[in-house]
């Protein structure tokens, strides 16, 4: 396993983070039942690989995340650093030492490593976060008391405000957990102006939430006959920016923990020719999906009840990224879960969504080459 300085924090981190936002389970009658004993055994066999970051969150996994992490973490827990999360939505002090304590007492622990601010925006930061007698103002106490060892937080806002936001915390954030992979790397910019600031930078989704973990020739071919599966091209991806620290993976099989292990360890760095070759290829793929549809939204809202955006989007996984298994199970899914819309079928062709293009693209006729190709 490789290590690197996480930040100003004085610690050595593994490359690779364990996420145990996505441990394994079986569903019965429509119920989640985790597997405790066999996460147990995952995050044993990840520590005897030399992963020392494990990452959970009051909400993961049902909510017993904290429980099954606090489980396994039981007489190693001075070998690994832990990191947790405090949802935000009341921002007080008051709130954040009650949240913070039931953290503590569901991971059987009387300190947390990193815990962080959970999905903040810039909005959130100046209304909730930083505010007199407020959830930083407490962070900092509690961090002096030495029950939180260093202060975090996790975002999903405009790059932008992530960097206000480290501007606002210098000195009292640590470190940021953020998303960036070979498909989304609006990040970029962002997590190396983190890094100048001397913040420990960990990754969430470097296999895209599960999107790269699927087969495609398209990814495996950035790096001919160097990398074994799309999800290594992603890893390795993610671990070649020289300001990140940590790509943490959210993993629920022991083979994902065998896999993203071995690559961890074998990080040899990417060439300048196969760094050019990487950023080259997935810039033409970008702009090959924005010739099929830019996301602009002004084709909504659909009579019909469609995402449209959405739905090239699935389209563009199978024809510009070669990820075909993703894509169809992904369209078969439409209707449920947080795809709460109808498939391209639910089409009438009324037309409405072209008169808005701005691309003048045939909505139609790719919504039904859509729905006959991931269909099947």
């Amino acid at each position: 396993m490789q290590y690197t300085e996480f930040g100003k924090t004085g610690i050595k981190v593994s490359r690779l983070g364990f996420g145990c936002m996505r441990l394994p389970y079986t569903e019965t009658e429509g119920k989640k039942v985790f597997d405790e004993e066999e996460s147990i055994r995952m995050m044993h066999r990840a520590m005897e690989l030399g992963v020392n970051y494990f990452d959970t969150a009051p909400g993961y996994c049902d909510t017993i995340s904290e429980i099954i992490v606090g489980k396994a973490l039981k007489g190693h827990r001075d070998q690994v650093y832990l990191s947790t999360k405090y949802p935000t939505e009341v921002g007080t002090g008051d709130d954040y030492e009650k949240k913070l304590e039931t953290s503590l007492k569901k991971l059987d622990t009387d300190y947390i490593d990193f815990y962080h601010f959970w999905g903040i925006s810039l909005d959130k930061w100046e209304k909730k976060l930083d505010t007199p007698d407020g959830p930083l103002a407490c962070a900092l106490k509690l961090r002096d008391q030495g029950v939180i060892r260093h202060i975090s937080f996790s975002f999903h806002d405009k790059p932008e405000n992530m960097m206000e936001i480290i501007r606002r915390g210098q000195g009292q954030l640590a470190s940021v957990l953020c998303q960036y992979n070979l498909l989304d790397r609006a990040n970029e910019e962002a997590i190396a102006y983190a890094h100048e600031q001397g913040l420990g930078v960990t990754i969430m989704g470097p296999v895209g939430g599960g999107r790269l973990g699927a087969p495609s020739q398209v990814i495996q071919d950035l790096l001919p006959g160097k990398v074994q599966s799309s999800a290594e091209m992603a890893l390795r991806f993610v671990m070649n920016n020289q300001n990140v620290n940590i790509a943490l993976s959210g993993m629920s099989s022991m083979e994902m923990v065998e896999e993203n292990a071995r690559v961890a360890s074998d990080m040899s760095p990417l060439s300048a020719e196969e760094k050019a070759r990487v950023d080259a290829m997935m810039e033409e793929n970008r702009r090959l999906a924005e010739l099929y549809c830019t996301g602009c939204n002004y084709c909504m809202p659909c009579p019909k009840g469609l995402n449209i955006p959405e739905i090239f989007k699935m389209m563009n996984y199978h024809r510009v990224y070669g990820l075909t298994e993703y894509a169809k199970k992904t369209y078969a899914a439409i209707g449920s879960g947080n795809l709460k819309f109808q498939n391209a079928a639910a089409c009438v062709g009324c037309g409405q969504c072209e008169k808005k293009c701005p691309q003048h693209l045939r909505i139609r006729e790719q919504l039904r080459a859509t729905h006959e190709t991931l269909s099947k």
